[in-house]
């Protein structure tokens, strides 16, 4: 798979994802083994452009290329003007986002309220594509409900105007994160386009991703909720996918170490904020990865200080590891 100058073997992707994907996240996921992270949603919309929490999620200085800028809105000539301040800002690529389901976005005309109208999509699209000089993408659903799926048509729309991959998840709009994805309507993208097609949508294990690469024909996958507490998640799928060996889950160590690592890096981020922020995340480390996680995570959610949270982290390493020996 080819996106301008960048090649990939069957990529593994970091799924964008606001209030998440964050470029502390971003950094531990490529180091360990996505091939790329688009940041967190950017809004085209001039006034919500100004704000600090946008202005954050373009700070793309730190993130190892191809750094990856997400815009999402519903002005075509908005949507072109984010792309090119995103180029300026040092996005090597420009990812279009047609498929949040978020009633905040969708009742802005945005997200996946776009697939409702496929003149604007193509007017979309066409202004992106013709506003910069870097791979513009698109990351898109199914379609509107499970009765209205128009992604095959919306695909190739999107190959015909030049953009150079598009990601599908497989829920519509309407489906939100809710019930299990479906993948037919994937493979028939991928039979329908050239241009490369990344399956995502509970991809949840090494041994998923295999199947629905194999399902789909896809050329990469997306990996979004998996990840959260799970950074290994990407090197784990490529370990199985060369080799068919089951990877070992982190170990004890690994854990604690990566979860220090994370919540330091967030310190340092978002300064005071970095400790709110630190709450969920260290969540999802423990209820995926720890037994008897429900106290732990209740007590960790108390703590009002950055040491306070290190401490903690370090002393329940040393529990833990008391226990198992």
């Amino acid at each position: 798979m080819q996106l301008g100058p960048y090649k990939f073997v069957t990529p593994i992707i970091l799924a964008p994802m606001a209030g998440v994907s964050d470029l502390v996240f971003r950094a531990l996921c490529r180091e360990h083994g996505a091939d790329y992270a688009p940041s967190e949603m950017t809004a085209a919309d001039p006034v919500l452009r100004r704000t600090s929490q946008t202005q954050r999620r373009l700070d793309i200085n730190g993130d190892l290329t191809p750094r990856v800028v997400q815009i999402a809105g519903a002005d075509p000539a908005e949507m072109a003007t984010a792309a090119r301040e995103a180029v300026v800002a040092g996005a090597e690529i420009v990812d279009i986002n047609m498929g949040c389901p978020a009633k905040r976005v969708c009742n802005r005309l945005a997200g996946s309220a776009l697939l409702k109208d496929e003149g604007l999509v193509s007017a979309i699209l066409s202004a992106v594509v013709g506003a910069v000089a870097v791979p513009v993408t698109l990351k898109t659903r199914t379609g509107w409900d499970p009765a209205h799926r128009n992604a095959v048509k919306i695909a190739r729309l999107a190959e015909d105007l030049g953009i150079q991959a598009i990601t599908l998840h497989g829920r519509t709009r309407a489906c939100a994160y809710l019930g299990v994805a479906e993948y037919d309507t994937i493979a028939e993208v991928k039979a329908a386009v050239k241009i490369p097609v990344i399956a995502n949508g509970d991809i949840t294990s090494p041994s998923r991703a295999r199947e629905v690469l194999e399902y789909t024909g896809a050329d990469g996958l997306m990996i979004g909720r998996a990840a959260q507490g799970d950074p290994w998640i990407f090197a784990r799928i490529k370990t199985y996918l060369d080799t068919g060996v089951s990877p070992l889950p982190p170990t004890l160590d690994e854990l604690y170490r990566t979860m220090r690592q994370h919540v330091r890096g967030l310190h340092e981020w978002y300064g005071e904020a970095g400790v709110r922020i630190a709450r969920k995340h260290v969540g999802w480390y423990f209820s995926r990865w720890l037994a008897h996680s429900v106290a732990s995570r209740a007590v960790f959610n108390t703590l009002e200080s950055a040491s306070a949270q290190l401490n903690y982290i370090h002393n329940h390493k040393e529990q833990t590891l008391g226990e198992a020996a």
